[in-house]
């Protein structure tokens, strides 16, 4: 994607078939600079700004049938403006939005960059992160194939991107790029989601209750283990709270890229997968971020939850704490949940 820092008033919208061209008069000397996207297939753009979602309508009339929700900072391109409304296309829905509640033109063009993600998907063995965007620069480390990577900035044939909470630079030779924008869902999918958390929920219930069992029956037979139970584990603590309970046995344990040996060296995403392991779990070596269901946000994650970061995964312990494979210098430790943005949270159970 193009993107141009414009001065407000130098800026040019394409707009309708007719590529008609609007110019925005030059505000007064002290008016502040204001930057824009300078791409015109972004020129439709139609961005909800909302305190939660607006609904889309069959027609332009608050009475009219529902057929999806806008939300906060979704995107839809615009079709035509009739008395208020405004019909957008967006995702599988077309219908009519009030137009109080988005904004187009030059306004949807200036937030179109805040409301985007770019992602960057590794499609090598391995991909060396520079500390500069040039071979010449320092190297910092590797991600592996499969790593999907939060994209901040494209600079010189590289991609700005998180290495372990410091900024790093790797070649776009070797990823593949998409971006993508948040659009409406409709009134249909809206209950296919639901319905389709709710199984993940009661098939995550079942597999914690299994679990549970499984562990009460393996203590059972172990009267040493039993023991160990006894004086170091709440018996009421929930399964996650166990997690996070075994994983802290490992802190100080080294990190190794590649690595899934919980004593000998693992990596991130190898230090989830053993853990998880150890509860009869199968997570995947890359692609967790597809694994149990989406929790909203950390004040609603619950110990045992995966974090995910840019190109990195922890388990989360509670109290804004996490426990995870950290760096090669850090090795296995426990740190601050937000040591870095969190751009998703995950529950196995």
């Amino acid at each position: 994607m193009l993107w141009g820092a414009l001065i407000v008033g130098l800026a040019v919208l394409a707009v309708g078939g007719d590529k008609a061209y609007a110019a925005i008069p030059v505000g007064a000397s002290e008016a502040p600079l204001v930057e824009v996207v300078d791409n015109r297939q972004y020129a439709d753009l139609v961005i909800a700004q909302v305190n939660d979602y607006v609904n889309v309508r069959k027609e332009p009339d608050a009475k009219s049938e529902v057929l999806g929700k806008l939300y906060n900072n979704s995107v839809g391109h615009f079709l035509e403006e009739t008395d208020g409304w405004v019909k957008i296309k967006s995702g599988s829905v077309t219908g009519y939005v009030k137009s109080e509640y988005v904004v187009r033109g030059t306004d949807a063009l200036k937030i179109a960059r805040d409301v985007e993600t770019t992602y960057a998907v590794i499609n090598t063995a391995k991909l060396r992160v520079r500390e500069q965007p040039n071979t010449d620069s320092s190297i910092l480390g590797t991600f592996s194939k499969g790593d999907e990577l939060v994209v901040t900035a494209k600079e010189d044939g590289f991609a700005k991107v998180t290495y372990h909470n410091k900024a790093g630079y790797i070649s776009l030779e070797y990823v593949d790029l998409h971006t993508e924008f948040v659009e409406a869902e409709s009134i249909e999918e809206e209950r296919a989601r639901k319905a389709a958390e709710e199984k993940a929920r009661r098939e995550a219930e079942e597999r914690a209750l299994a679990a549970i069992k499984a562990k009460e029956a393996k203590e059972a037979a172990d009267a040493a283990a039993r023991e160990a139970a006894a004086a170091n584990v709440n018996t009421d603590s929930s399964l996650g709270q166990q997690v996070v309970d075994y994983a802290v046995q490992f802190v100080g344990n080294p990190y190794v890229h590649g690595g899934t040996s919980l004593t000998n060296g693992a990596d991130c995403s190898g230090f989830v997968q053993s853990i998880y392991a150890h509860f009869d779990v199968k997570l995947p070596r890359t692609g967790q971020r597809s694994s149990g269901y989406a929790v909203a946000s950390l004040d609603e994650a619950l110990p045992g939850d995966l974090l995910f970061y840019s190109g990195h995964v922890a388990i989360y312990m509670g109290d804004g704490r996490i426990v995870h494979a950290a760096t090669p210098k850090d090795g296995i430790c426990i740190g601050s949940a937000t040591f870095a943005k969190i751009i998703a949270i995950r529950r196995i159970f």
